[in-house]
């Protein structure tokens, strides 16, 4: 199944396929979101690190080899990568945003300096590649992303990161609305079950943006 098909919501069942993509490499960038060294810390409590195994698998096993694969090409070819982080100004948290601040999982207090908020190795950033720094979930509510998106003459965004049910559907929603093409990497992007990782695929996929395998989206911009 390729793109043109796969992940349909209700609303785009009985849709035509899509027509193929025109991404010009000077319009387009990759944005990566959150992969950052909170979301792989194995969890100490036991029934938690079993309930989580299966994202820390995705992740270690396909997320972060695809999206350093998709780097590379990037970089190799002169195309701008981007990255996003979550992380708090003020040590006590006071300037996150309210869906940051609500009581149970999300609440991340993470001060930018600290070890937790910074973006993990694998897929941290090379010489001047811009890193937006966002006190809630959306890389572009709050930020000055979209003035440098603009100023860059960038009109597409090819997207990775986690959670794809959180802070990467938020990104991709707040892009759609200021009319930039989206592309979310299937492959590059984890939730916290596969069955929410999927769920929300289908929702944003086709209105907010198209949801396509990295092998497809090089293939299509000829960087494979």
């Amino acid at each position: 199944m390729s793109w043109k098909t796969a992940h349909r919501s209700f609303y785009y069942q009985h849709a035509p396929e899509p027509e193929d993509l025109t991404l010009p490499w000077a319009e387009t960038a990759l944005l990566c979101i959150d992969v950052q060294e909170y979301g792989l810390v194995e969890h100490q409590d036991a029934t938690e690190r079993a309930r989580w195994a299966p994202f820390h698998e995705r992740m270690r096993g396909t997320v972060i080899p695809r999206l350093q694969a998709v780097q590379q090409r990037f970089r190799d070819h002169g195309l701008d990568v981007i990255h996003a982080r979550i992380a708090c100004l003020l040590n006590d948290g006071r300037d996150r945003s309210l869906s940051q601040k609500m009581p149970g999982w999300n609440d991340l207090l993470m001060p930018k300096d600290s070890p937790e908020s910074q973006i993990i190795p694998e897929l941290a950033p090379v010489g001047d590649e811009i890193v937006i720094t966002k006190t809630g979930d959306s890389a572009l509510t709050g930020t000055n992303l979209r003035l440098v998106l603009t100023n860059m003459g960038i009109r597409h965004l090819v997207v990775g990161g986690i959670y794809t049910d959180q802070c990467v559907s938020s990104t991709v929603r707040s892009l759609a609305d200021e009319s930039f093409n989206v592309i979310v990497l299937d492959d590059g992007c984890a939730a916290g079950t596969d069955e929410l990782h999927r769920a929300e695929l289908a929702i944003i996929n086709h209105i907010y943006c198209h949801v396509m395998q990295s092998a497809e989206l090089l293939a299509m911009m000829g960087l494979d």
